[in-house]
């Protein structure tokens, strides 16, 4: 009887996993859901990779701003960068662009990649380089290196710009590239809990989920929000223009 009972209890812990499990890989489930009273500024980031967006559909609602991927290393540009850097100003969309950023190149070739893709746009949000482990740990730069090559990257495109860039990245890479780099702006991915960082550091965006479901977007779509509420966003946009 009680290894009935024993079998019966596994059976339903497999089952109740088996169901979170087809909740969140659908998307119909996000186990990271910020309050929207404590983060009432949501966004979107996009690629490629989401296929052709229909933004005039997006609802304006709930999407607040929204960036979109332009460029990755030195050469490589996103096919439908243009198109979606488009399609949000015409849907009245405050849209940015970021960077994917690689070690098979100098930060200055990988800036110079970016700069002739994006349009100096003062309505645009600042821009973000994208930073994330790759590769095999032996192929890996050293931090101090990295760093080098990612201040080149910054100073180029903040002087291009005018604007103070940036830095996405997860717990993970900044522990081990970025702990003594002086990160003036953060965006921090984190898919399970609230971001946590180190005492002082704060983050301006936080990417709570990689599953989205937005209604003009066919595919998954990483889901965001902003620290702060409206004024505090409005302010963060208009401070270097």
């Amino acid at each position: 009887m009680k290894k009935r009972h024993i079998l019966a209890a596994i059976g339903a812990v497999v089952v109740v996993a088996a169901v979170g499990a087809g909740a969140y890989f659908t998307g119909v489930w996000i186990p990271n859901q910020p309050s929207f009273i404590e983060f009432p500024v949501r966004g979107i980031d996009v690629s490629n990779h989401q296929g052709k967006i229909q933004w005039n559909l997006v609802p304006r609602d709930s999407v607040d701003f929204v960036y979109i991927k332009a460029t990755e290393g030195r050469d490589f540009r996103d096919a439908r960068f243009t198109e979606n850097w488009r399609g949000c100003a015409q849907a009245g969309l405050r849209h940015g662009a970021y960077h994917y950023f690689t070690q098979k190149s100098t930060g200055l070739q990988q800036a110079a990649n970016f700069i002739a893709v994006v349009p100096k746009d003062p309505e645009a949000l600042p821009p973000v380089v994208d930073v994330e482990l790759w590769g095999a740990p032996a192929n890996r730069p050293s931090a101090r290196e990295f760093q080098h090559q990612l201040s080149d990257f910054i100073g180029a495109v903040r002087a291009f710009y005018g604007r103070e860039p940036v830095i996405y990245t997860t717990n993970d890479f900044r522990e081990h590239f970025l702990r003594d780099y002086p990160i003036r702006r953060l965006w921090i991915a984190s898919f399970l809990t609230t971001p946590q960082l180190p005492e002082k550091m704060e983050w301006q965006f936080w990417q709570f989920s990689e599953r989205g479901r937005i209604r003009g977007i066919n595919d998954f779509v990483d889901q965001n929000v902003f620290h702060g509420d409206r004024e505090v966003f409005e302010t963060f946009i208009q401070r270097e223009k």
